[in-house]
């Protein structure tokens, strides 16, 4: 099920919610929610759910564990415990996101044949697997508390507004938020106008600029030159923006409905003047994960030169194979692993003395061809892309609007698309009175329409991050 479809906005939603606001007491309120989460997981393939209820069991019993060998000063047998989880469940993740891939290479590199059946992906297990993953880490570093009740724990893994796509939230974040949160008729009108805000960028912007990226890359480079690659590029930067950053804003809304409050996990990340401050910006959320549970226990940038080298490349591959089992997702790791090692050793001075125009535009140039690493299906699709972007290919117009005219109705969205990724809106300010929230929630109910109108005409059209 998925945020932008009739059946979540006009069945799932409000059933929720009228079923959890109908319920006084905190207990029954979590009950609700954690039902209602485990459905909207198990709608597309129920048996998945049994994997992810499986990790979180692990989890649970885990923490069980090393608190007691802790509390009896075993602490050699605390760590074992403790490793021992997070391999179990790291494990799952790696056979059923990782194993396709090794079988592949293997076959590929010794010319063999093994009696392999390819193993589907769960969707959405990169992200839970983290968010269990820092539970078990703060656990034993002794930054939060043991969790007892394995249903408080389960609900937090499956909890529905974040469940698929992110952001990536910590237990840390939301571990008072499950016994003692409160819901206000102010966070329920905020919550909704941010979700509006969210389904507007994925089924008014998003959908229809994908388009274009679409149309091009999958048709008849006999006419589809260079320049049309280049506007595929940017159109996929967009897509992408738009689409990761929409469902962002409906999780966090929605979280906003229930009491949680999530932290931001795109902070207009096009509008940053270098790849350091881009990353910064973009999927904080996964960024600030890999900081602080990989990045920094290598050592960070309090080590020798070559050690602070190898940590920046390890982290931005495993950054790159978090988002795919592809040698182009690998080769977008090793992309920004440079591009942000350029940027720290000398070029980020350089661009700090820029005008912020002329930074920003080199930056989101350098942004906008790793998208085309990271959207191609494999490494060989990725650098035709990339070939046909710098061969000066001629591109024929008017043989491309002859084969789709939709190309042009697509085109409309480019603009828009541009201006929406500045901050615009957060300068219109309202007073905070009746009248002001008034507007607030006028405009975000007019959103709202016009998203059910495109929703109603166009096809379905699953968010980008639902692959990982």
């Amino acid at each position: 099920m998925v945020f932008s479809s009739l059946s979540f906005l006009f069945f799932f939603l409000p059933t929720v919610l009228i079923a959890y606001f109908a319920l006084p007491w905190r207990r029954a309120k979590n009950t609700v929610l954690l039902i209602f989460s485990l459905f909207f997981y198990a709608w597309g393939e129920p048996k998945v759910i049994l994997l992810m209820i499986a990790a979180t069991l692990v989890a649970y019993f885990g923490g069980l564990l090393g608190e007691k060998y802790g509390a009896e000063g075993r602490t050699k047998a605390k760590k074992a415990v403790f490793i021992l989880t997070v391999c179990l469940i790291t494990s799952a993740l790696a056979v059923f996101k990782y194993l396709n891939f090794a079988v592949e290479n293997i076959e590929s590199l010794f010319s063999v044949d093994l009696p392999f059946k390819e193993i589907a992906l769960p969707i959405g297990i990169s992200f839970y697997t983290f968010q269990i993953l820092s539970y078990c880490i703060d656990l034993y570093r002794g930054q939060v508390s043991l969790q007892r009740n394995f249903f408080d724990l389960l609900l937090y893994v499956s909890l529905f507004p974040q469940l698929i796509a992110g952001p990536i939230v910590r237990y840390s974040d939301v571990d008072s938020e499950l016994s003692s949160r409160k819901e206000t008729l102010d966070d329920v009108a905020a919550g909704l106008r941010r979700f509006s805000v969210g389904l507007a960028k994925k089924v008014i912007l998003s959908n229809n600029i994908a388009a274009i990226s679409t149309l091009i890359y999958s048709g008849n480079t006999d006419f589809y030159g260079s320049g049309f690659y280049w506007l595929a590029a940017l159109a996929y930067a967009l897509h992408i923006y738009f689409d990761f950053s929409g469902y962002s804003d409906m999780a966090i809304g929605l979280g906003r409905v229930f009491g949680f409050r999530f932290g931001e996990n795109f902070n207009y990340p096009y509008t940053a003047t270098s790849v350091t401050d881009f990353w910064r910006r973009w999927h904080i959320s996964l960024s600030s994960w890999f900081r602080d549970y990989i990045y920094i226990p290598l050592g960070g940038n309090r080590v020798s030169r070559s050690r602070w080298i190898f940590n920046i490349c390890a982290v931005w591959l495993l950054t790159g194979l978090w988002h795919g089992a592809e040698w182009n997702f690998v080769l977008w790791g090793g992309y920004y692993a440079l591009l942000l090692l350029i940027d720290k050793l000398f070029l980020g001075k350089l661009l700090a003395r820029l005008p912020k125009l002329l930074s920003g535009l080199f930056t989101f140039f350098w942004v906008t061809l790793g998208w085309v690493l990271f959207n191609a299906d494999g490494l060989a699709p990725a650098l035709e892309n990339l070939r046909i972007m710098f061969s000066g290919i001629p591109s024929d117009v008017f043989a491309a609007v002859a084969a789709d005219s939709s190309l042009l109705y697509a085109l409309i969205y480019i603009p828009l698309g541009l201006v929406c990724i500045f901050p615009w809106a957060k300068r219109i300010k309202l007073p905070d009175s009746l009248a002001g929230e008034s507007l607030k929630n006028a405009a975000s109910l007019a959103l709202f329409g016009m998203s059910l109108v495109y929703l109603v005409s166009s096809g379905f059209n699953p968010f980008i991050y639902f692959r990982f």
